[in-house]
């Protein structure tokens, strides 16, 4: 009986994951943003973070504790109240702070996110020449990739997985390795493999361990489908299980919840 049970749960979860994997390719053949067809809802915007990768670094730091639409948007609005989205500029606390903070505010994390961007800057011109795609420069691995951008003050390994396989699905960025990329341990990823029962534990170990397991070939195809899962459909308190593209395979597990939202940055 205890066989036939893990057989069906191991089944079960290969169902789940199938669906993710096919969602996957399919917003990888679309060049998906992180929110669908565009990260920010307005085309200027957009455009900064494809057509400077300085633009698409801060970005990455803005994506925490806000809605992702306006944590992408964050870049193209400092920039508008800087005047300019030089190193020189997006160096100097002063007027990163004022521009950060001057209502209505970029970010709730009002002094935090500024001392991340100035340290992103001078970090930027020391090892990078000022340019953010020397860090995913041609050549490099996802491992390297994901461990360079680790390096920047507001980016946790969450991030940098996430920024890594934005790039490669969404800016064309060709890495090596891709067997060794992941799913971020965001919230509604966490709360999807738990409700689905690709995981049993919210553990960032066994979540990533599942993605490996599960789609050995690039584990970090399993993130975008999940993320938008999360958000749009498996909600914490009002899942909408009948219209989600896992309600014909998931075991809808709800009673299920992530414990909390991650690391979280002082304001």
């Amino acid at each position: 009986m205890h066989s036939r049970t893990s057989g069906d749960a191991a089944g079960r979860r290969n169902a789940v994951a199938a669906v993710l994997i096919d969602y996957g390719r399919e917003l990888e053949r679309d060049g998906a943003a992180q929110v669908g067809g565009s990260f920010t809802g307005n085309a200027d915007a957009d455009r900064l973070l494809a057509e400077e990768p300085n633009a698409f670094l801060i970005g990455t730091l803005f994506t925490q504790g806000i809605p992702a639409e306006r944590a992408w948007s964050g870049p193209y609005l400092l920039k508008q109240r800087l005047g300019s989205f030089s190193l020189e500029a997006l160096a100097d606390k002063s007027l990163v702070s004022a521009a950060v903070q001057t209502p209505p505010m970029l970010h709730r994390f009002k002094k935090t996110l500024p001392a991340w961007i100035v340290s992103a800057a001078r970090r930027l011109a020391r090892d990078y020449d000022g340019n953010a795609a020397r860090i995913w420069a041609p050549g490099s691995s996802v491992v390297e990739v994901v461990g360079r951008l680790s390096a920047f003050d507001g980016i946790g390994r969450k991030k940098a997985v996430m920024a890594t396989e934005i790039l490669m699905r969404h800016f064309g960025v060709e890495l090596t390795g891709r067997e060794r990329g992941s799913v971020a341990y965001d919230v509604h990823v966490r709360r999807v493999f738990l409700r689905s029962g690709l995981v049993d534990h919210d553990d960032r170990d066994a979540i990533e361990a599942a993605a490996a397991s599960l789609c050995p070939a690039s584990p970090g195809t399993l993130d975008l489908p999940a993320w938008l899962i999360g958000r749009d459909s498996c909600r914490p308190k009002t899942p909408s299980c009948d219209s989600c593209r896992l309600g014909d395979v998931c075991p809808r597990l709800v009673d299920r919840n992530v414990t909390g939202v991650g690391v979280r940055a002082r304001s």
